[in-house]
């Protein structure tokens, strides 16, 4: 075998092989960097000199969506966005009064379509401020604002039947952010919507 078929046996296989790292079993694009593997396997040599380079790929395959790591680390969404001073994620799982909430604080966990929060350690309670705001968000109803008492009303019918779509407002997760004042009342409340 003469040196120039050498050389582009080997520019080949080793377009092959960063090809083939390109695309992994997460990846089912079949038009992607293989493609340009293709084409310069197909193309003559000009002059006797092996390729350097592979034209681009050219295929339809989606970019990782944001979030999700592509070094080997967890797939998914594993952390949320930094939130203001005073705010925080909590899972309700216990009923609550127009005066008082009862929670959990929560941890970041890898999720699909968003970043999962986990219900961790004790019950916790902070009491309403006066004139709390509640902001109710669902994936099949408008977003609603309502008082602390219509918030209490809400959370109690989502704890007595979980995914609830008829009562006075359709149940999500449990998964509230909440702005707590420097006393740590409770002044506001947003529902986080789940599917």
């Amino acid at each position: 075998m003469s040196a120039s078929r050498r050389l582009l046996v080997a520019a080949l296989v080793a377009t092959a092989g960063l090809g083939l790292t390109a695309c992994g079993p997460d990846d089912p694009s079949t038009t992607g960097a293989g493609s340009a593997v293709t084409t310069a396997a197909t193309a003559p040599a000009t002059g006797g000199a092996a390729p350097t380079t592979a034209a681009p790929a050219t295929g339809t395959g989606k970019p990782a969506p944001a979030g999700k790591p592509t070094d080997g680390g967890p797939e998914g969404f594993c952390t949320h966005e930094p939130l203001p001073a005073g705010q925080k994620w909590v899972n309700v799982e216990k009923g609550t009064s127009a005066t008082a909430l009862v929670y959990k604080e929560t941890k970041d966990a890898c999720g699909v379509d968003d970043v999962a929060l986990e219900p961790v350690g004790a019950d916790k309670t902070a009491t309403f401020a006066p004139g709390a705001k509640g902001h109710l968000k669902s994936v099949v109803a408008a977003p609603k604002d309502v008082s602390a008492a219509d918030l209490a009303k809400h959370i109690n019918e989502c704890i007595a039947t979980p995914g609830n779509q008829k009562g006075f407002y359709p149940c999500s997760s449990g998964t509230y952010k909440v702005a707590l004042d420097a006393s740590g009342k409770v002044v506001e409340m947003w529902e986080r919507p789940s599917s």
